[in-house]
């Protein structure tokens, strides 16, 4: 009897990959103390100071659990608010020093980490990779 050969299911390939760069990103990140959501939110602190207001919308949270963030890196000395001056009741945040020091070892050990996650695939293909996961995480509202 002839093996049927089982059809190969795209989720399956991306939960397997996915659990693999899931680890490996949670376990760099904790060698800075942060997590997914800190991570995140010193991501846009990179690009500059910003209201908490408007950090709240471009994170999309609910303002507590942006508290909660930011408790988390201030403590970390890796973010601080002040008053904005123009409006004493709104708060600007700002990446510290030591914050962007963080993100930079981050970003070294997560580039070595893709390297080595998808070694297989050409630069070409790893930017085709990219650009078609942004697409599917762009259409289900996850990008």
């Amino acid at each position: 009897m002839a093996e049927t050969a089982i059809p190969v299911q795209l989720g399956m390939l991306l939960a397997g990959r996915g659990a693999l760069a899931d680890a490996r990103v949670r376990q760099t990140l904790a060698t800075q103390r942060l997590n997914m959501r800190s991570m995140f939110t010193l991501s846009h602190l990179a690009r500059g100071p910003v209201n908490q207001q408007s950090l709240i919308d471009l994170l999309g949270v609910d303002p507590s659990a942006l508290v909660a963030v930011l408790n988390e890196l201030e403590g970390l000395g890796y973010a601080s608010r002040e008053r904005d001056p123009a409006d004493r009741r709104r708060h600007i945040v700002r990446i510290t020093t030591r914050g962007a020091t963080a993100l930079e070892v981050v970003d070294k050990v997560l580039k070595r980490a893709d390297d080595d996650l998808f070694a297989a695939l050409s630069s070409a293909e790893r930017d085709q990779l990219e650009h078609l996961l942004s697409k599917v995480a762009g259409a289900d509202g996850c990008g």
